[in-house]
């Protein structure tokens, strides 16, 4: 494989345009943060960052019922902006200069993943004349929790004026309210209090608290520069904000360097705030000096080597897919940077990236996040365990209640550990959460053999979440003594208050079975130890024993008919809801129906049944799981992010590639793209993992059962190869995947057996050892059910070379001359769709009627400026794989033909100087229809003299996937395979197709001299 750790395109996540209506999504992605702070990503002169959050600030607010009945939560928990350090306004002889501004004329920003910084760039232009060009560095730093640190250098090109930076910190950002979606929070609108401003020896403070009384926040800027001081330095203060003034007066070649830095700390309120406020600000002004006396570039330096290991043992590498390399990396990069580093506090399902969530805790964090972050940063996986242990007395009082006598259930939704869910049917009831923390501390203890925090925590925890099952379930003698869970909700918030959840009784078996072999691993090695637990729990001599009891009669759900597992009792009852007649602006459901409506069909919001076979993969046999994938793949909405990882998870162990793509897609890409409408309230940390889990437990096929490793990788076509290195027991271990074998590598620690596949592999340190990649491993791009390739049809626009730009602007400058609305996005509904139609669409938006042969004038002057465009158009404008595709397919003897809306394609094939491939060109004039109707694709068939269902088309349009289809042809979609669904396969682009992919599904045609084949040009 090629060094994957050099190519910088998949390091850097570039935004090269700043766009005011994606302000707060943009916050999101490019936030930073290191476990205890979070900084949104806005821009130091746009009004801040948008957001800073620290972990232990929060609020508790009472919940308000009309009707509350006995063991109802009784108060929430929200996350509050913390004063926004990062505000620097940039002023020019006085006007405000903002990334919006009509001045600007160059702008870029860069998530640095590599270093963990951001980095931007802008120039704008001045009244005057001259330029002022702005670089700012940016990073929370993971060594110094309380620190942010910014370095804003500006440079004056031909420029002379007058330069202030306003340097602020703002208090006047609350929680935002919740209106009608459930996702963002309660709506409180909590803010904390502004007590106290200041500045002390040059360096500006602020002072705040929460409502509540029972924290109080120092915030301290202090200011650092190389190269000319501010001439001024002025101090403002104004209603819960602070401003300091730096100006000088800038001439041309001149450049000013500010470093800022900004501390936070927290300290609890007693006898109010002011007793201690002095000590807290001194100390923290201490630690600004350290900082300072280190150095922007040292603090910069830190912040590499921290990041360089982590990336030394959380590598993922992909060879031929740079889109996904970069989602993946970016993901990891999120996912490390927001998990608590302190037992104190858990990851709130966005993290510290927004306010979303209200900064809750779910169950997310243990079967996502955790499992992630055990193989890659264990120590963080160890505080997300430990901070369950610290609130598992909150989880021993809300089993109280809920009228469990004894035992610990821990809350649907927390931030103290107080359950804080205002719904209990889709909150408390999910009990599930007490056997996803138990599989979360399996799953750290055969990652990492850490005994010592069985001994600590874990018992303690299994023992006393295990036991609760003991009160919820019972013996049904009608189910002939099959232990039995009723009343509670699963996994898909679709149906709740069911009996017996497939997914909650199964996981609730696996509890209950490893509480019995740690206690029982308890009495053998550490007998006294055992006794203190079971003396300070009041566990029964025979309790454990009846906990293996339990689990060994759990009763399991299963249709007979369909010979499947039954999400619960009565489930597969229920009439199944019409996705296809459901309009596509009602999803996600849930914001537009009443749950008592979704409760009674069979529709599921998420992976259910279908996460119960991922987290328990020995439960049912492969047949199983294929009938069980496909019955609930058709009834579920994937309206949670936290479903599609599932899905592709074990599509992959079923070797449906294309399923296990799309779903790892749909979750690598759910923040990048806004995929679920709410990334503006900060990412889905879930998402994140589960993106991570898609590679290594999906497609690596990594498995953890006890002191055994196993992997079974596989190999997707649009990949040249992989590479993933992970931590497993005090050691760091790394597989290279390649088209025909795989390479194991021992880079750190003693000895290890693993298995791959089904061969046992001895790994010594320095020693890789070399495995074949099974056959059936190496996935074929498409499916093998058909009938042999004997053509290949190509569209031109998107697939062949990149004209739909030109086209872009000709559409464009007629729409201008013509004063109708026209952008890109109104411009993606003309891909793939031929002239006149294009036109039709474009002229929905005119305020006027056009007659016939107006339209027709339109049309031709449309083509007149892309044919101006063409002009330019060389053999360098082929895509990617272009030449290299139709090359192969020539040497095979494989017939191609162009299948183009474009009546300018042959004009186009001569430029590109590729003519000579093609023999034969689909005439657009000579058909009736343009696509999405087949006819052109047909009509190529024809021309090749191939029957439809042995041809592959390649298309880059919704429309031309539909045409193809029609067809009868099989499809390849180049572009976004979420948009291209309805393709047999999807890739970035011809450069990641792979021919060894393809061969058992191509038939090489008998031509004689295909080198001198020349195209006909006429359609039959």
């Amino acid at each position: 494989m090629t060094d994957l750790q050099h190519n910088p395109a998949t390091w850097s996540l570039h935004q090269r345009q700043f766009v005011a209506a994606h302000r707060d999504h943009d916050g999101s992605i490019f936030a930073l943060a290191n476990g205890h702070l979070g900084v949104r990503g806005g821009c130091e002169e746009d009004g801040g960052s948008g957001g800073c959050f620290l972990t232990p600030v929060w609020q508790r607010s009472p919940i308000h019922y009309h009707e509350r009945f006995a063991g109802f939560a009784r108060t929430t928990e929200t996350r509050i902006p913390v004063a926004d350090g990062s505000v620097i306004d940039l002023l020019l002889d006085g006007i405000r200069m903002q990334p919006e501004s009509s001045a600007i004329c160059e702008f870029e920003r860069w998530l640095d993943l590599r270093n963990g910084l951001l980095r931007r760039r802008s120039v704008w232009n001045a009244a005057n004349g001259g330029r002022l060009e702005l670089q700012v560095t940016r990073l929370v730093s993971m060594q110094r929790p309380e620190l942010l640190a910014i370095r804003m250098r500006l440079r004056s090109h031909d420029l002379t004026a007058r330069l202030s930076l306003v340097s602020g910190i703002r208090g006047d950002q609350a929680a935002p309210p919740q209106g009608d979606d459930p996702r963002i929070g309660t709506g409180t609108g909590h803010e904390l209090t502004w007590l106290d401003q200041g500045v002390d020896q040059g360096r500006g403070w602020s002072l705040q608290k929460t409502a509540d009384e029972q924290r109080a926040i120092h915030c301290v800027q202090h200011h650092l520069f190389t190269g000319p001081a501010p001439e001024q330095i002025g101090n403002e203060f104004g209603d819960r904000r602070l401003y300091q003034t730096l100006s000088w007066s800038l001439h041309p070649g001149m450049e000013v360097v500010v470093d800022k830095l900004v501390g936070w700390q927290v300290f609890p309120v007693s006898n109010g705030p002011a007793s201690a406020a002095g000590a807290h600000r001194t100390s923290l002004m201490e630690r600004l000096d350290a900082a300072a006396e280190v150095g922007m570039d040292e603090l910069i330096e830190e912040q590499r080597a921290t990041m360089e290991a982590f990336w030394s043992s959380a590598e993922l590498g992909l060879e031929g897919d740079d889109q996904t390399q970069l989602a993946l990396r970016f993901n990891q990069f999120q996912l490390f940077q927001s998990a608590s580093r302190s037992a104190d506090q858990g990851t709130g399902a966005k993290g510290l990236t927004g306010d979303g969530y209200e900064g809750h805790c779910f169950w997310d964090s243990e079967v996502f996040m955790l499992p992630a972050l055990a193989l890659s940063a264990p120590e963080r996986a160890r505080k997300a365990l430990e901070f369950r242990h610290r609130t598992l007395d909150g989880a021993r009082r809300h089993a109280r209640e809920m009228n469990h006598q004894r035992g610990a259930l821990y809350p649907w939704r927390t931030i103290s550990g107080d359950e804080c869910s205002g719904y209990f049917p889709s909150g408390s009831a999910q009990y599930h959460i007490n056997a996803a923390i138990a599989w979360a501390i399996r799953v750290y203890i055969d990652c990492t053999d850490d005994r010592d925090f069985l001994i600590e925590s874990g018992a303690e925890i299994l023992f006393e979440t295990a036991r609760l099952w003991m009160q919820v379930g019972s013996y049904s003698e009608r189910r002939k003594g099959a232990f039995v869970i009723c009343g509670v909700t699963g996994p898909d918030e679709y149906s709740a208050l069911v009996d017996n959840n497939f997914y909650t009784n199964l996981m609730a078996a696996a509890h209950l079975r490893y509480a019995h072999a740690i206690w029982h691993w308890l009495v053998d090695e550490h007998p006294d130890h055992a006794g203190q637990l079971g003396k300070a729990l009041e566990l029964a001599e025979d309790e454990p024993a009846t906990w293996l009891q339990a689990a060994t009669r759990m009763y399991l759900p299963w249709d007979q008919a369909l010979n499947i597992p039954a999400q619960c009792d009565g489930f597969l009852d229920k009439p199944r809801w019409d996705l296809d007649a459901t309009p596509n602006d009602h999803f996600p459901l849930l914001l537009h129906y009443h749950p008592l409506t979704l409760y009674r069909y069979q529709v599921c919001k998420q992976a259910d049944v279908v996460q119960a076979l991922i987290m328990q993969p020995d439960a049912v046999d492969r047949d199983a799981k294929q009938r069980s994938y496909e019955y609930y793949a058709a009834i579920t909405t994937h309206d949670s992010t936290l479903s599609a990882a599932p899905f592709s998870i074990l599509a992959a162990e079923l070797d449906q590639a294309e399923c296990a793509l799309r779903g790892m897609d749909e979750t690598l890409r759910v923040d990048l793209d806004n995929l679920h409408g709410n990334t503006d309230h900060g990412l889905h940390l879930a998402a994140a993992g589960g993106s991570i889990l898609c590679l290594l437990t999906g497609i690596a096929g990594l498995r953890l059962t006890g002191s055994e490793l196993t992997l079974a990788p596989r190999l997707p076509a649009r990949w040249r190869g992989y590479r993933i290195a992970f931590a497993w027991r005090k050691r760091r271990l790394r597989l290279d995947v390649e088209p025909e074998r795989c390479r194991y590598t021992l880079l750190e620690g003693t000895s290890v057996r693993i298995r791959h596949h089904d061969q046992v592999l001895e790994l010594t340190p320095d020693q890789p050892i070399v495995a074949e990649l099974p056959a059936d491993a190496r996935w074929s791009l498409l499916p093998m059910n058909h009938a042999p390739i004997e053509a290949v049809i190509f569209d031109l626009d998107g697939v062949l070379t990149d004209s739909a730009e030109l086209h872009y602007q000709a559409w464009q400058q007629l729409a201008d001359e013509s004063g109708i609305e026209f952008n890109r996005w109104i411009n993606r509904r003309l891909k793939g769709v031929d002239r006149l139609t294009s036109l039709n669409i474009l002229l929905e938006r005119s305020t006027r009627s056009w007659s016939e042969a107006e339209r027709l004038e339109l049309a031709a002057r449309k083509n007149a400026y892309y044919r101006e465009r063409i002009a330019g158009v060389t053999a360098n404008d082929l895509l990617p794989g272009a030449r290299a595709t139709l090359d192969a397919l020539r040497d095979r003897g494989i017939p191609i033909a162009l299948a183009s809306a474009s009546r300018n394609a042959p004009e186009l094939l001569d430029r590109l100087e590729i003519t000579e491939y093609f023999q034969f060109i689909a005439d657009p004039a000579a058909v009736d229809r343009g696509k999405p109707d087949p006819a052109i694709f047909l009509a190529a068939a024809a021309g090749l003299s191939v029957a439809p269902d042995h041809c592959l088309a390649i298309e880059d349009s919704v429309a031309g996937i539909q045409a193809i289809k029609a067809a009868g042809m099989r499809a390849l979609g180049i572009g976004w395979r979420r948009e291209l669904s309805g393709a047999d396969a999807v890739l970035d682009g011809l450069h990641q197709l792979r021919f060894e992919t393809l061969l058992p599904s191509l038939a090489a045609h008998n031509l004689t001299d295909p080198q001198t084949m020349r195209p006909s040009r006429k359609s039959p």
